[in-house]
């Protein structure tokens, strides 16, 4: 049996739209008979008690997962194996390149905008030597293709770029795309629903399980949600967390209630959702929310969507 995951980072509330994407990843993981775990990403932006509010609002919707939470920040000798094995098979080098760098650097023709050119891959010992005097170095994998293609579900055969992508930050924190992966190799995750928003990654993830010796896993990367103005939706557009729904009188039924019907399924339970999910009938577009301070009143829920 393979899993499915939601795996937020604690660095606050979760909005509507984070909540949609895990109920959408709930329901593929679910109806294909998979497990679904939940990880916390907390090696970068963790705030305190945003973990405990995350799970509590995960469960208000309806959704259950198997297992133990797992959390990154304890993982830190898995991230640490991956690397060694990498470096032991020479496909890692030091970094010294600020972003500033990159993005002045010359780079190849009808390459893709922040793609690394490659600047340091060449250095020599008594270069790198010189460097590190300056500044911590990065670790980057050393690719051997240019684009990677996989296969998503609503987007069919997707090519993206694979450049020498940091594997280890110049802090010490393995990069996210290192530590997604290794996660979802060693737990056996075989299907990665999240938001289209990452599908840009995905190549350079999946590449990297290749070289790891992970399966790659089915991908379905969804719609976002967008406030108004056709920006991804956040906090600061309004009532937006089940918190803030809460305080203007909406309860987390009414919010899942409309993050279902915005899914074209039926509202009254997450069980009656998952019964006639199908993927294939699913939005395309992304879901636009507005919050509207005149349904006060009215009977029209604040944040109910357009």
């Amino acid at each position: 049996m393979g899993a499915g995951r939601f795996a937020p980072s604690p660095s606050g509330d979760l909005h509507l739209g984070n909540l949609r994407t895990a109920i959408l990843a709930w329901l593929f993981a679910r109806s294909t008979e998979r497990k679904f775990l939940m990880r916390v990403e907390d090696l970068d932006r963790a705030r305190a008690g945003a973990e405990a509010q995350q799970l509590s609002d995960l469960a208000a919707m309806g959704l259950s997962w198997d297992g133990e939470v797992v959390r990154q920040s304890e993982r830190s000798n898995l991230y640490a194996a991956a690397l060694d094995g990498l470096r032991d098979r020479g496909l890692l080098y030091e970094c010294f390149c600020t972003r500033r760098d990159i993005a002045d650097a010359p780079s190849a023709p009808h390459a893709a905008p922040g793609t690394y050119p490659g600047t340091c891959r060449g250095l020599t010992e008594a270069e790198r030597a010189a460097k590190r005097e300056m500044r911590p170095a990065a670790l980057r994998l050393r690719t051997e293709v240019g684009s990677f293609t996989v296969t998503d579900e609503l987007h069919g055969a997707y090519t993206g770029v694979v450049d020498d992508f940091v594997v280890l930050r110049n802090d010490g924190v393995p990069a996210y795309n290192l530590a997604v992966v290794v996660d979802d190799g060693i737990q056996g995750i075989d299907q990665v629903v999240r938001g289209d928003d990452l599908l840009s990654s995905a190549p350079r993830q999946a590449y990297l399980a290749k070289l790891l010796g992970y399966g790659i896993p089915a991908y379905a990367h969804v719609p976002l949600a967008l406030n108004s103005e056709g920006k991804r939706l956040a906090k600061r557009d309004g009532a937006v967390t089940l918190a803030q729904l809460a305080a203007e009188g909406i309860d987390a039924d009414a919010a899942r209630a409309v993050i279902l019907a915005s899914l074209g399924l039926p509202t009254s339970s997450i069980d009656a959702a998952l019964a006639a999910f199908r993927p294939a009938s699913l939005p395309t577009d992304p879901w636009v929310f507005t919050t509207s301070p005149d349904a006060r009143g009215t009977g029209k829920p604040i944040g109910w969507p357009s």
